[in-house]
């Protein structure tokens, strides 16, 4: 399985969202500039964390004109399978592919530490080895990563079992303790914890990885 990574100006989680796939999970990895109107063979898209283009309008709001995002956008209208974390779960927001918003933190402090997340679902392609018996220890970092959306849109991401996973202990004033939703065709998840910087026992934490393996499983089956 091949998954590109987009480097946008700014990223500085692609490195480790290569490492986690190329040398834990095994497959192969491929960066992806900002500018590039194609993917190529790809078989998965990560968008990573970081501070695309400095956050300077508003995280995620200037990356989402990227040449690549057109191509992004088809490749998810086409059935592929696309992960935005932290910063590109901001930037899937900002260009539409997800709903809701990343919002200042409550405490209008930036946050970086382990979290506990609990499945919201197991009917994706980003969770199905997941279980929800049990809880998952992974780091965040981030300054805007509340999630907030309308009563209609939450309502609605609860009726279609479209949230990936919730925070155990709200760490960041998140409504509905969402740390990642799911789009209606279940092809595309934002997630505002970092599952790729838990994939090993040296990073204190392991439970980033089922993340990766889900995706894994659902190539394979394909």
């Amino acid at each position: 399985m091949t998954f590109g990574v987009i480097v946008f100006p700014g990223s500085n989680r692609d490195h480790d969202a290569a490492y986690a796939v190329a040398n834990v999970l095994g497959q192969k990895a491929e960066f992806i500039w900002h500018d590039s109107t194609s993917l190529g063979a790809v078989d998965a898209v990560i968008l990573p964390g970081g501070f695309s283009y400095g956050d300077y309008l508003r995280c995620g709001a200037i990356a989402k004109f990227s040449p690549v995002m057109t191509a992004v956008k088809k490749f998810a209208g086409d059935g592929g399978l696309v992960l935005g974390i932290c910063n590109g779960f901001q930037i899937l927001v900002e260009a539409g592919l997800l709903p809701g918003a990343l919002i200042r933190n409550r405490g209008l402090q930036f946050i970086c530490r382990e979290v506990q997340l609990r499945p919201g679902t197991t009917d994706s392609p980003f969770t199905c080895l997941a279980r929800k018996d049990r809880t998952y220890r992974v780091p965040i970092a981030h300054g805007e990563g509340c999630y907030f959306a309308d009563e209609r849109t939450l309502d609605e991401l609860e009726a279609e079992d479209r949230i990936a996973f919730r925070y155990v202990g709200n760490p960041n004033g998140s409504v509905r303790d969402i740390a990642g939703v799911l789009n209606r065709e279940r092809n595309v998840m934002g997630l505002m914890p970092h599952p790729e910087d838990a994939t090993e026992p040296l990073m204190g934490s392991c439970d980033g990885l089922v993340v990766f393996q889900s995706m894994l499983s659902v190539a394979v089956r394909a």
